[in-house]
């Protein structure tokens, strides 16, 4: 039998690793446990985006503006380098003038709510972008947003959580089976290695997060959204600042099981360019499909005709948790008291995941919440 503890955590993504480290932090005893290795899922699949400027006004918008400033702050705690945190802000481009009409009223309605939102005229484009396309109708540009390495991300935070704050963390620990009270109450988890008692259980298992829930009798509606991203070969600086075209924001609030794809493109630290977006629900099919890589090499050229003599080294696919009403579910499960939820962040996990953390712990030890945690809680399903 392993060593009882206060808190498991299921789930070795970055959103794990920041339940882990606040509530350690917060003097919690944790374990994370995980059926493979750190950010093997989608974490790793990531593109590292910490936005605001895809967000409307509403509580996601919130959550965003409030864990901006938690990864600031763990920038400082841990070293900004040292997962490549980059306050490098996004453009958003019109190609339309209906699309940049679209783009200034949401621009105007997130204003309002805190976000930093300047319209950038067509002539001003190839000030924030050289390489920009000619022609487009013009653009909002957000100093906000802000991007970093997802895994070296949450290998960090599970490593402070570890080094400084005491936490216990294993891989290769699958959780098969959630122990429950004869009043209802979670006491533990099942695992190949054995029983591991525990006072709380926190589901942070992505995209696998459904299955986890049912384990304990209290599901959860997560599905996955597949999604491809190209990479190319490492280039001399050429794109300055996360670029996306506008549709970009309508997908992502989109319902629809179809493929859709539209121009996300941005340069990493190492000068490989990573050219996405694309999503679809098409269950857990792992399969390449070049029709959609095609799609998206050819809109990322349109965007930047300069990428069209770049080769592409690789690509690779994830699967986003997708929430039916697109916001994360967050928070204790009152059918299963003990077990707390945090998954359900489709795209956004990566830049939610501190004030995620933070929303956790304050539940697990009763403190106040940094804000409303009401929007996210787990039975708005029932």
């Amino acid at each position: 039998m392993i060593r009882p503890v206060d808190v498991v955590v299921v789930g070795a993504g970055i959103v794990g690793a920041a339940c882990a480290y606040y509530a350690a932090r917060a003097g919690l005893h944790v374990l994370v446990v995980d059926r493979g290795p750190v950010a093997g899922g989608t974490t790793g699949a990531g593109e590292g985006n910490l936005l605001a400027s895809d967000k409307a006004p509403g509580p996601e918008l919130e959550l965003i503006l409030h864990s901006l400033r938690l990864w600031q702050a763990l920038g400082d705690e841990l070293g900004a380098d040292a997962f490549e945190l980059d306050d490098k802000g996004g453009l958003v481009v019109a190609s339309t003038p209906e699309g940049l009409r679209a783009l200034r009223e949401l621009a105007t309605s997130q204003r309002e709510h805190g976000v930093v939102a300047e319209e950038v005229a067509p002539a001003a484009l190839p000030e924030h972008e050289p390489a920009i396309a000619a022609g487009l109708a013009g653009g909002v540009y957000y100093p906000q947003d802000m991007q970093l390495q997802p895994m070296l991300a949450a290998a960090h935070l599970i490593r402070a959580a570890v080094r400084e704050h005491g936490a216990a963390f294993r891989t290769g620990t699958e959780v098969t089976g959630v122990i429950r009270t004869r009043d209802g109450r979670v006491s533990g988890v099942f695992t190949p290695a054995g029983v591991i008692s525990c006072g709380a259980v926190v589901n942070a298992a992505g995209t696998w997060a459904g299955p986890v829930a049912d384990l304990a009798g209290a599901p959860v509606p997560i599905e996955p959204r597949r999604g491809f991203i190209l990479v190319t070969e490492p280039l001399p600086p050429t794109i300055q600042h996360k670029v996306y075209a506008a549709e970009y924001v309508a997908n992502v609030a989109s319902d629809s099981s179809d493929l859709q794809t539209s121009a996300v493109v941005e340069s990493t630290r190492a000068g490989t360019v990573l050219i996405g977006a694309s999503r679809e629900r098409v269950g857990f099919d792992r399969t390449f499909s070049l029709p959609v890589l095609r799609r998206l090499a050819a809109q990322a050229v349109a965007l930047f005709p300069v990428l069209a003599d770049v080769h592409a080294i690789r690509a690779y696919r994830g699967f986003r948790p997708f929430s039916p009403d697109h916001l994360p579910v967050i928070g204790p499960d009152p059918r299963a008291p003990g077990l707390l939820h945090a998954c359900g962040h489709e795209g956004a996990g990566i830049g939610l995941a501190p004030v995620t953390g933070e929303l956790i712990t304050a539940a697990l030890t009763g403190a106040r919440p940094p804000l409303d945690p009401a929007p996210f809680r787990p039975e708005r399903f029932a």
